[in-house]
């Protein structure tokens, strides 16, 4: 009987099972993104969720026991230099598992383990949603929200005048260099009418 038994074993000896959990995890922290199993994803998380605890301590023994685990130089700097700064903030559950189906030989379940915090796509859809304001049953409008309107209104009556004036002064301009005076816009009249 196997009462209480929940560990994996994943149907190899203990020398490979932790060789190839070391392999994934220095995989995970270098390509930040894996295709696995499910069962392989799960006995994975077990393992990396705390050396990427340990990592947000950045000092030579966690260094060491983290090097103990992974046995690769490369993913350990990775780990502590680019990742640890991302994760520091993050209380647990650095690591996502989303399942992509069966596999086409063995019917097996498949899955992409990634890590959370280096997936744009989602990061970005969470920053719009944080935007977001809750509606009010009110119908009334907040002074935030008038504020812009009274603001563009200024601004698009500026430009008006500056178009206006904009164009008397070229007219002016192309008056000149053709040689004629240009045409006050006062009402006063010439010296001709003023004879008559």
């Amino acid at each position: 009987m196997r009462h209480g038994k929940k560990f994996n074993h994943l149907g190899r000896k203990t020398a490979h099972r932790s060789a190839m959990l070391s392999n994934m995890a220095s995989s995970l922290i270098i390509h930040k993104r894996i295709n696995t199993t499910v069962a392989k994803a799960k006995a994975l998380r077990k393992f990396i969720e705390p050396i990427l605890t340990k990592s947000k301590t950045d000092d030579t023994n966690s260094r060491r026991v983290v090097f103990s685990y992974l046995q690769d130089k490369e993913s350990v700097t990775e780990l502590f230099n680019n990742i640890a700064g991302k994760i520091a903030n993050r209380p647990g559950g650095y690591t996502r598992i989303i399942k992509t189906g069966a596999r086409l030989g063995d019917n097996a379940e498949m899955c992409m383990m990634e890590l959370v915090d280096f997936n744009e796509l989602l990061l970005g859809d969470e920053s719009v949603g944080k935007a977001k304001t809750r509606r009010s049953r009110r119908g009334g409008k907040s002074q935030k929200e008038e504020a812009p309107k009274a603001e563009v209104a200024e601004v698009q009556e500026e430009i008006a005048e500056e178009v206006t004036s904009g164009n008397n002064d070229e007219e002016v301009e192309a008056k000149s260099e053709e040689g004629e005076e240009p045409q006050s816009d006062s009402s006063e009249e010439s010296p001709e009418e003023e004879k008559k």
